[in-house]
This record gives C-alpha cells, structure tokens and sequence, in this order.
C-alpha cells in the first residue's frame, strides 16, 4: 500500500502549475483593476483597506484575542463536518486550545479554519439578512470596513500560526497542507477582486485564466521538445 502522505505529497507537486497560473491571473486582472479601471478610487477599496489597516494595528499593538481565534478555529471544523455530513459530539474552546469530536474528518475539515475565513462570511451572512428587513444599503461602508477586519483578523492568525506545527497541518502532510491552503485563500481573494470591482467580471476572471493556462501549456510544450 502507497502511504497516503505519499500520495498527498505527489499531488501538490501536481497543484503547484495552478498555483502560479492562478497568482498570474489575480496579480495581473489586480493591476489592471488598479491602474486601468480605478480600483483604488472606489469606496469598497478605501473602506476594504482601512478596517484591514485598524486589524493589523490592533494585531501587531495589543494584546491578541486567542479566545476569539480558537472558537472562530473550532467552529469552522465543525461547520465543514456537518458540511461534509458528519455530526460533532464535543466541542470545547479556550485561551490554551479547543477541539472538536466528531466522526468525520478529511483534509477539508482539518486545514478549513487556514482558508475559511469564517468570521468575514457571518459578516457578509448577517448583512444579507438586515437587508431583508431593512434598508441597510447606508451601512455599505461599515460592511467593507468589517469585511477588510476581519479578512486581516483571518490572514494575520493564520500565517502567525502555521509556523507552529499545527497538528492540522502536519497530520495531512505540511508541503500538501501549504499548498492547498495558499490555492483555497487565493481562489478567495479572487472572488473577492471581482465582487469588489464593478468593472471585472466573472468572465474576465475565467478568460484570463484560460489565456494564462494556454500559456503554460506552450511553454510546456516547448519546454518538453
């Protein structure tokens, strides 16, 4: 029997093309957004980048919210286990650590938390049911501000603790882990660009994908011959 970390292993090596694919597409329809379409002039941008710039500050400046982190860590597990039709039979957070018992687990569940940031969806989640009731359309500035703090809250906390063996990560193989978790947060911040930009589309998304796919085939090919 071929280890499975063995077979997690060979499959980055297989992901890492569409990493770089992947970060060509986002960094060049971002610098077109920016400097062609005026992606830094609108309000989505300022108020996106000033709650993430507060985060950051409050981050770096005082005392970290741990118990914050590890209940939002521990729910994300258990949200992609009933996601993945699982059930969770414990739960328990606090300052030192928290866990979940379940009966399900994958890597989905187990590396979730790096690249799920679920305290921006319950943002986005509780203002899609305000605007059910009410006008909440005046408090789009506040919505970009707590999506950009709590994106940043996300970002920060994980890359302040991947560096700290966590058993999430190196239970699944940590080169498989890394791999799929940078393709997950950069398939977000994607999806983000579009939704943030009036003037990039889905589509654009896809097409330049697809451009820069065929490019790397070409270059592939030659490469090979």
């Amino acid at each position: 029997m071929i280890p499975t970390r063995w077979v997690k292993f060979v499959v980055a090596i297989f992901l890492l093309p569409l990493c770089a694919v992947l970060s060509q597409t986002f960094f060049t329809v971002f610098a077109r957004a920016t400097v062609t379409q005026r992606l830094w002039a609108g309000e989505e941008f300022w108020f996106f980048s000033l709650g993430a710039v507060l985060w950051l500050i409050a981050f770096f400046g005082l005392p970290r919210p741990m118990l914050v982190y590890v209940f939002g860590h521990e729910l994300t597990h258990a949200f992609w286990v009933l996601l993945m039709g699982g059930r969770v039979s414990r739960f328990r957070v606090g300052r030192d650590g928290g866990h979940i018992v379940t009966d399900r687990n994958n890597f989905w569940i187990a590396l979730a938390p790096y690249f799920f940031p679920l305290y921006s969806i319950m943002v986005i989640g509780a203002y899609g049911i305000f605007n059910l009731f009410f006008n909440v359309q005046p408090y789009g500035r506040l919505l970009y501000g707590l999506i950009g703090a709590t994106w940043a809250f996300h970002f920060t906390f994980t890359c302040w603790m991947i560096p700290k063996k966590q058993t999430d990560l190196t239970d699944q193989g940590t080169f498989f882990s890394l791999v799929v978790i940078y393709l997950m947060n950069l398939l977000l911040l994607s999806v983000m660009l579009v939704l943030a930009s009036s003037r990039i589309t889905f589509a654009d998304l896809g097409s330049d994908l697809l451009a820069n796919v065929g490019n790397f085939a070409h270059w592939l090919t030659t490469l090979v011959h």
